[in-house]
């Protein structure tokens, strides 16, 4: 079974193709997980694909979000800021991330699609299938034209915690937690706070829909890990995680495979931790 909605992703061979067409925009979105002591901004500028700008999830995170990282803006000034990036209207934008795991590009994807920017894909396999396929990277600054963004929030992508609480009760949509079956079932640390999982969720750990290579698996693999997951794509469905990066991956895979409207909790498991007074369940997902 080929994809049904393929425009979410490019492969490598079509990037290079089409690199220097005059509507194409490629973005870094690069981020690590604290405690990788890695820089994200800072290997953009050793090396990054020709051309592209760095879109940095912290800092277009909403002002108000602390101690919450990476947020969603409001539309003023997530407009702003990817105008700065000559990001906008008329422009195809393709995302990437460092590492063949696309989580960090799936969530500029989500946050584009959310304010309205539909012709947004993520580059399959990233930066490490770029440069295993023999493409050029540069260490030269991209300096961008400002361009005219316009926003068209899209609600049905976005959940925030009073919505999923309220579900608890109501199981009016389906809730898929990205993060690993140990971090889920509290057998394992948990960087975003105490361990556990939001009451009725299922647990899909992304990597699951992820090759070895990087990239996105055959759409027939990426069924059988929903069926798997309990989760049926012909209902509404929340995607959460440990701070709403790997959620938008089981986002990406559903839209891949005919879901277009997956939503994500925004907060994910960093926001419901913090909460004292937020319901929590451990052990496995209920069947």
């Amino acid at each position: 079974m080929t994809y049904s909605n393929p425009d979410a992703l490019v492969s490598t061979q079509w990037l290079a193709d089409h690199l220097d067409a005059p509507d194409i925009r490629v973005i870094d979105a690069s981020w690590y997980m604290p405690g990788q002591d890695k820089d994200a901004r800072t290997l953009y500028h050793a090396q990054h694909i020709p051309g592209a700008v760095f879109f940095d999830i912290d800092d277009i995170a909403a002002d108000d979000s602390a101690p919450l990282p990476h947020m969603m803006p409001d539309a003023i000034k997530f407009s702003a800021r990817v105008r700065k990036l000559g990001l906008g209207d008329g422009v195809r934008i393709v995302v990437y991330a460092q590492t063949g795991m696309a989580s960090a590009a799936c969530r500029a994807w989500w946050m584009l699609r959310h304010f309205g920017h539909n012709d947004v894909a993520v580059l399959d396999g990233g930066l490490p299938k770029w440069i295993a396929d023999g493409n050029p990277v540069t260490d030269a600054p991209t300096p961008p034209r400002e361009r005219h963004f316009t926003v068209r929030a899209n609600s049905f992508l976005i959940r925030e915690y009073d919505q999923v609480l309220a579900n608890i009760t109501t199981r009016r949509e389906q809730l898929v937690d990205a993060r690993s079956s140990a971090r889920f079932n509290a057998s394992a640390p948990e960087p975003w706070g105490d361990p556990g999982h939001i009451p009725g969720a299922q647990n899909l750990p992304f990597e699951t829909l992820i090759a070895s290579d990087g990239t996105f698996k055959p759409a027939d693999d990426l069924r059988a890990a929903f069926d798997t997951a309990g989760i049926d794509l012909g209902k509404p469905v929340v995607a959460s995680c440990g701070s709403g990066v790997t959620a938008c991956v089981l986002a990406m895979g559903a839209y891949l495979i005919g879901k277009k409207e997956v939503a994500v909790y925004d907060g994910s498991w960093a926001e419901w931790a913090s909460r004292p007074d937020s319901p929590r369940a451990t052990g496995t997902a209920p069947s």
